[in-house]
């Protein structure tokens, strides 16, 4: 294990460790203007919603590392408090990064990067009529966390319309992540796309799981199944029976009995590993019962 102090460390160095290690971080598309109508459009990835009532969205422009120098971004809501957060999607990654290059303030990004301003219905600063969620924002404040390079500087902003694309949803009516197939920034050079990685986990809201500790010692201390495979079997509320047990026993596992019935060691890391599959496809019911028919 590395331990380090921040302080200690040069700014990209830091920089360089924070955004390897708090990543996949979602993206601001971020449009304002300036005292003269002058649209400007960047994405940043220090960002994220924080409050629903009031739904308020953060995102940080930061003070130019290598420089000092403040962005048209930050210059912008400073003096015209309104922009929008547009959602970026795969479909629109490639534009947006021509859209992050650092042009002159009197550069168009909407131009440069071929993307289509659509007027916004609350706030000045233009839509992105390609991002499939459009967000209408008055900032409500500014935060400014330092005055050297890399300080961040949050932009608070109150959601006052939110605009988007019907073919985003499914048919219960909410957003389908495979089909908004948003973006998101690693370090350095990297991006991850949502759409490639899907998985779901059980919410503990309202149905808690047993817990850990309350595993079977033989399944906790198991040589086979990892950490996240005994996280996904603490999560269920409640456990097979034992009739229920013997009949998948017999109907699913006899020949595995069978063939390591004279090495019970063996048959205990087969069972293991036989559940640690089933696991991989979320059957977890099965892999409970095909563990439990150890003992039984």
């Amino acid at each position: 294990m590395i331990s380090v102090n921040p302080s200690e460390l040069a700014i990209p160095k830091l920089h360089q460790y924070l955004l390897g290690a708090v990543a996949p971080r979602p993206i601001a598309f971020v449009s304002t203007i300036n005292e003269d109508g002058q649209p400007n459009l960047a994405p940043y990835s220090f960002f994220n919603v924080f409050s629903v009532n009031p739904p308020i969205a953060i995102f940080s422009p930061a003070r130019r590392g290598r420089d000092n120098t403040t962005k048209h971004t930050y210059e912008n809501v400073l003096r015209v408090k309104e922009c929008v957060i547009n959602i970026v999607s795969h479909d629109m990654v490639q534009q947006m990064s021509v859209a992050s290059g650092e042009y002159p303030a009197d550069v168009n990004e909407f131009v440069k990067s071929g993307f289509t301003p659509l007027a916004s219905e609350l706030v000045r600063p233009p839509r992105v009529s390609e991002s499939p969620v459009q967000m209408e924002c008055k900032v409500r404040d500014v935060i400014q966390l330092g005055e050297q390079g890399g300080a961040g500087n949050l932009v608070v902003c109150e959601i006052i319309r939110i605009h988007m694309s019907e073919h985003i949803f499914d048919e219960e009516g909410r957003i389908d992540p495979r089909r908004i197939d948003t973006v998101a920034r690693l370090g350095g050079s990297w991006y991850s796309r949502a759409a490639d990685g899907l998985f779901q986990l059980p919410q503990p809201t309202t149905n808690v799981g047993i817990g850990y500790d309350q595993l079977p010692s033989d399944i906790r201390l198991s040589s086979v199944l990892t950490g996240n495979d005994l996280g996904h079997l603490a999560s269920v509320t409640s456990l097979p029976d034992e009739t229920s047990v013997n009949e998948y026993k017999l109907l699913e596992l006899a020949e595995l009995f069978m063939q390591h019935e004279d090495d019970a060691k063996m048959l205990e890391v087969k069972l293991h590993e036989r559940a640690q599959g089933l696991l991989r496809e979320n059957r977890i019911e099965e892999a409970w019962k095909t563990l439990l028919s150890f003992n039984n």
